[in-house]
């Protein structure tokens, strides 16, 4: 586990830049790790990523396939918002671990 500078605020991440304590997160830290990851934030973005910051608090498993279903999003969408790896990336800017589906 190491620290990084993330909006002017040090937090933990673990060897693939994901935060290891989700209680650091801000969304101007999911805005600096989306800025990394090539991506800008809009409104729709939030909208998934409190889904999945809720589906995580709540212990449940992140999948497309639930993505899909949740009604915040379609698959087709989520892939254009999260272009490249869509659950890693969404994962990671929400500030939580990476799905074990996710090589």
């Amino acid at each position: 586990m190491s620290t990084k500078s993330l909006a002017g605020v040090n937090v933990d991440v673990n060897e693939e830049g994901y935060l290891t304590d989700a209680s650091q997160w801000t969304k101007e830290v999911a805005l600096a790790i989306a800025s990394e990851e090539g991506i800008e934030l809009t409104d729709q973005h939030f909208e998934v990523i409190d889904y999945i910051r809720n589906k995580v608090a709540g212990g449940e498993a992140l999948t497309i396939r639930g993505i899909n279903k949740s009604g915040v999003v379609d698959a087709k969408t989520f892939y254009q918002l999260f272009p490249g790896a869509p659950l890693k990336k969404a994962t990671k800017i929400a500030g939580v671990p990476k799905p074990v589906s996710c090589i």
